[in-house]
């Protein structure tokens, strides 16, 4: 099974170090392009793959194709390689705001496409991605391309409809929480802990809090009640957050960042 990329940035180098690093497919059977030559070279050296300046040669010897070029180039990318896609491939895409639709319309013939969703903590093997396929993905496929996107973090297969949500709940997230941690370092540093240990102590806490919503199965409030003392120093925190407007402020966030997917 050959697996090319077009586009060799950040995210495929997460998504081909995950699947080499698992075993599914060996560096010697991955294929990537990629306009700027020293991004050839970087994941030639660091993962040892094959690598081209030429996008058609990657579409011509690739079973499964995923296209990791920035969405605003995915129109002339696929017009460049489209004669070369072939019935029996499957590409897969990681584009926010590029429908089904608007992808087998850019083809122009009928392709197996699952659209997808990571996020960035894909490069340390612990990314979100949401999976939709479209009616030409066989069962076979789908499952292959589940192991796929599994091999990095976690994968969910969603309704189109529901991919601008991703977007804002897991997509975009990362952005949130690391705004979060910097908050709570920063305060920590003014009660005069030194910034690297409160970077630890802050991320720590998320991680653990994260991992225990997953392995409970508690609700979060639940979870947060567990916190709560009576009387104590967590309740008088959380009603300052809730003071000002903590959840409200996530919410409507993310109303945003829905807005803005949509409109992609």
């Amino acid at each position: 099974m050959k697996l090319g990329f077009i586009g060799t940035g950040n995210m495929a180098g997460a998504i081909m170090g995950g699947i080499i690093k698992k075993g599914i497919i060996p560096a010697e059977e991955i294929i990537g392009s990629d306009i700027m030559e020293t991004g050839r070279n970087h994941v030639k050296e660091l993962y040892g793959i094959q690598v081209t300046a030429d996008n058609k040669e990657v579409a011509e010897k690739a079973d499964i194709l995923v296209l990791s070029v920035k969405p605003q180039f995915y129109a002339e990318t696929i017009q460049e390689i489209r004669e070369s896609v072939r019935e029996d491939q499957m590409v897969i895409t990681i584009a926010p705001g590029k429908t089904l639709a608007w992808l087998e319309e850019q083809f122009g013939k009928p392709v197996r496409i699952v659209r997808t969703m990571p996020n960035t903590p894909a490069l340390v093997g612990e990314g979100m991605t949401a999976a939709c396929p479209n009616q030409y993905v066989t069962e076979k496929d789908k499952a292959y391309a589940l192991k796929l996107l599994g091999a990095f973090g976690k994968v969910e297969v969603v309704p189109e409809h529901m991919i601008d949500a991703v977007v804002a709940v897991s997509g975009s997230s990362p952005a949130y929480v690391f705004m979060f941690i910097e908050a709570m370092a920063d305060a920590a540093v003014a009660e005069g802990m030194p910034r690297a240990q409160a970077y630890k102590f802050a991320a720590q806490a998320v991680l653990g809090s994260a991992k225990m919503v997953l392995e409970t199965g508690k609700h979060p409030g639940e979870l947060k009640d567990m916190v709560c003392s009576p009387a104590g120093t967590t309740i008088e925190a959380v009603g300052v957050l809730e003071e000002h407007g903590f959840r409200s402020a996530v919410i409507d966030a993310m109303k945003a960042c829905v807005d803005v997917a949509k409109g992609m």
